[in-house]
């Protein structure tokens, strides 16, 4: 169907810049997911065979704003956050408390520790006095690589960024002050045994 400007001229659509499609991988190691799925199926398998029970936090949002476009259907509109998250997860694992926080990051050499905020050291702190284990899950996107750091050794490096070092922390410090978890199929990310270690 041929379309005109009410001057008479033909309109001509202009030409769309051919857009390169991404290059896929569709090996093993790169199925697309993220941390978070890979944590959350790592935590249905472990439940499902008694082994732990860890869940996601909900993150506390208050809903200020919701319309009713129909009968069955409701959208909100606006929300805030109520107050900052803790952490990622929390639960328990052969009888003691389990709170950890779940980081990715795309460089190749080092986690930036802006990643992780105040409250969230505190809160892990916390854990930690009380006889909880407290760690940080990291995964190297970009090297498929996967690292289980305690507490105790993520505030090392914290107080070394307070007091005016360096704000990451290097993959070679990574390496040494952490365990590394080799992704496998069920379950994705097999964490528990690294706890007992911990």
């Amino acid at each position: 169907m041929a379309i005109n400007y009410p001057n008479g001229k033909k309109f001509v659509p202009p030409k769309e810049k051919p857009v390169k499609a991404k290059k896929k991988d569709f090996s093993f190691s790169n199925r697309g997911k993220t941390l978070e799925d890979e944590l959350n199926e790592t935590n249905d398998y472990y439940l499902q065979l008694g082994l732990a029970v860890i869940h996601k936090k909900p993150v506390p949002v208050q809903i200020v704003k919701v319309e009713y476009p129909s009968r069955s259907a409701a959208v909100i509109r606006e929300a805030y956050f109520r107050a900052p998250s803790t952490t990622d997860y929390n639960g328990v694992w052969n009888g003691r408390y389990v709170d950890f926080e779940a980081k990715e990051t795309e460089n190749k050499t080092s986690f930036p520790l802006k990643n992780i905020h105040d409250h969230q050291i505190h809160h892990m702190s916390q854990v930690v006095k009380h006889q909880g284990l407290a760690f940080l899950i990291i995964r190297f996107s970009s090297l498929e690589r996967y690292f289980i750091m305690r507490f105790e050794a993520l505030e090392v490096f914290w107080n070394r960024m307070i007091t005016g070092g360096r704000k990451s922390i290097s993959l070679e410090e990574i390496e040494d002050s952490s365990v590394e978890i080799m992704p496998g199929a069920f379950p994705r990310i097999d964490y528990l045994p690294v706890l007992q270690n911990l």
